[in-house]
Order: structure tokens, then sequence, then C-alpha cells
């Protein structure tokens, strides 16, 4: 007798990891659970890890860079605080899926334009800004998210001043412009430490000329890459 062997559903597999998060306690605001659950993570890994799209751990993408964990993305997200109409910069572009999750937070799919927040987001590899570039697109959210190739240290003063800001890159300390470029009672999610180690995931909250920062666990990040990033490490390519 012949065994059927039937495969899971991206949806399905989805749902799994939206409640396995919420299950551990990861995941608890409905706005972060409802973009999770909307936002397709498989538009936005390579082709050869579409069978691992919905593992909880990161995955390659190009140039030795990653995409994020969904629970490190979970985290980020709902340390962020994030609102619709806020605007965003994200360092880091990668894949575009992180900056997806989030443009469905600030922006959601069933909500007036009108109303709607918008991401920036900056890459530091070329091939990332079209990999992330390629995947928004296909994926509808090309229209919330901006893609900009640069040093992501130096932000995008551009559209400054930013209601949030991530960073999903490990920088040796916080990028002075980044805190320039946040509004008064905004909030910076930032992993801090050294390069190919574990560091420490900060939250830093601006209020008036102060900052206040808070520890909110270990991580593990790649570094980033600029001016007052890591200049000297060679990239794992």
């Amino acid at each position: 007798m012949k065994i059927k062997i039937v495969r899971k559903s991206f949806n399905e597999k989805r749902e799994e990891l939206i409640k396995y998060l919420i299950d551990r306690g990861i995941l608890n605001k409905p706005e972060v659970i409802r973009a999770m659950l909307k936002v397709p993570r498989e538009m936005f890994v390579p082709e050869s890890f579409l069978d691992h799209a919905y593992d909880d751990t990161p995955l390659p993408t190009l140039k030795g860079q990653t995409i994020s964990a969904p629970h490190m993305v979970a985290m980020m997200c709902e340390l962020l605080d994030l609102k619709i109409g806020y605007k965003v910069l994200e360092v880091g572009a990668g894949s575009g899926y992180h900056a997806a999750v989030c443009a469905e937070i600030v922006a959601p799919s069933d909500e007036s334009r009108e109303k709607w927040g918008h991401v920036y987001t900056i890459e530091f590899f070329e091939e990332l800004v079209e990999f992330a570039r390629n995947n928004l697109k296909k994926s509808g959210y090309d229209n919330r998210v901006t893609v900009i190739k640069g040093d992501g240290t130096l932000g995008y003063p551009n559209a400054a001043p930013y209601d949030r800001i991530l960073v999903t890159a490990a920088a040796p300390n916080v990028p002075p412009p980044l805190k320039e470029q946040l509004k008064d009672g905004g909030k910076i999610v930032i992993p801090i430490g050294e390069a190919y180690s574990i560091q420490e995931l900060l939250l830093i909250e601006k209020i008036g000329d102060k900052f206040k920062e808070i520890r909110c666990g270990g991580c593990i990040f790649v570094p980033l890459y600029g001016k007052y990033g890591w200049q000297k490490l060679e990239p794992f390519i």
C-alpha cells in the first residue's frame, strides 16, 4: 500500500508558526500577530530555502547575510510599539521581510492610504537592495516601503525625523545620526556588541534631549557596516 504524503501549504505553516510564537509568549500584540499572519515569508527567502520559510530560525540570503528568525522579528516589532501612520527607518533591508512586517502594521492593507505610514529601509549591499526591492514588489509592499542603497549608520536624513528606527545588524555603539533623526518620544531597537558574537538587544527611547536605554536580552546579528559600524571586517560572502 502506498503512503500518501500530504504537504502543508505555506498558509498552514505560517499559522502554525504564529501559534507557536503566541504560545511561548513571544507574540502578544494583535497588530503584530495580524501582520505576521499577513506577510508571506516564503516570498522573501531564496528559492533553495523555501521548505524552511516557516522554521523559526535565521536563513541565509546573499553576501553572507541572513533573514532574521521569525521570533526575533516578532520581538523587535513588539518592542518598537508600531502604530498606524508611523514613519519608520530600518537599517539593514536584507530580504525585505522585516520591512514588510513593519509596513503591514504602520500601513495595513485594509486601511485607507490617507492613514498609511511608510517604511524607509537602507541596505549596504547592492545585491540585497535588488533582492529586497524584487521581494517587496512581488509581495505587494513596494508602495509602502522604500529601499535605499547606502550607509545605514548615517541614517536617511531626507525623510527624517522618524517615529521609530530599527537596526537589523549589530553595531559597536548606537550611531549618533540615528539618535539625531529620531523624533521626541521615538524609539530605536538595535543590537549592540562584538561582531560574530553574542550581542545585547537595546530599546532606546528619546525623551527631550535625553535617551533612556532598556536591555532586552542577548541576540546574535550579522555586523553593521558603515562609518559608525564595523569598517575593517571582511563580510562573509
